[in-house]
């Protein structure tokens, strides 16, 4: 099984809450001082290939799309934290960026009009406060959970190749190449970054990469180790 991380609480508009907080009362007061809300009573349980980054991105999009308009703080703001978060989600987040979300959240909570402006800004609040240190690594260029697709490079180990062809027939794009006996490996420069041949491998051994060099590819012709027979 997989690490638990976090479970959003509350709808849209709710908060991201940690594994250090799991056995939290579930009432409207407890969930409040942890930066989320009851809302709608609804939660998502998280585990360790999700990105909080992308999370928040995810709901602020939402309710981007929910919000009336009406009032400025909102409307402006919501776009503002959108544009923020699709940025560090491509890659092109900058330092002063999340000073930047700072502000423009405190604006919302004190001056936008209604519940939806005020608690909108919930899921970035607590993801920052929470798992800050992976909008850290996001500007460095780097998704830990290997969620952000141009954060993502996909390599294929020649460890643990058995050449079995799953990957090149599968790959849209025929972005992978090796024969039969030869240890298959990802054209760079063609990839699209899919992850198809991450799904269909049954041996493991294409991987996923993020903020690290991708090895040097095996000489043309290497053969599988240890093929299964």
């Amino acid at each position: 099984g997989k690490r638990f991380k976090a479970v959003q609480t509350g709808g849209p508009s709710g908060g991201v809450i940690p594994e250090q907080y799991l056995d939290t009362p579930v009432d409207f007061d407890e969930l409040t001082k942890l930066g989320s809300m009851m809302g709608s009573g609804g939660m998502i349980v998280m585990d360790e290939d999700t990105c909080m980054v992308d999370v928040a991105r995810f709901f602020i999009h939402f309710l981007l799309e929910e919000s009336c308009g009406k009032c400025i703080p909102c409307r402006e703001g919501l776009r503002v934290l959108d544009r923020i978060l699709t940025d560090l989600c491509l890659g092109r987040g900058k330092e002063e960026d999340l000073k930047m979300m700072e502000e423009v959240m405190e604006l919302m909570r004190k001056a936008s009009l209604c519940a939806l402006g005020t608690t909108a800004v919930n899921p970035v609040l607590t993801t920052m406060r929470y798992f800050g240190e992976e909008y850290e690594a996001h500007l460095k260029g780097r998704c830990p959970a290997k969620v952000c697709r141009h954060l993502v490079t996909y390599y294929i180990d020649p460890e643990l190749c058995q050449a079995c062809g799953l990957c090149l027939t599968a790959c849209p794009v025929g972005a992978i190449r090796g024969g039969k006996e030869e240890v298959h490996v990802v054209d760079q420069g063609k990839c699209t970054k899919c992850g198809t041949c991450f799904e269909v491998c049954t041996f493991g051994a294409v991987r996923k990469l993020s903020g690290e060099p991708v090895p040097p590819p095996p000489s043309p012709g290497t053969r599988p180790r240890g093929r299964a027979g």
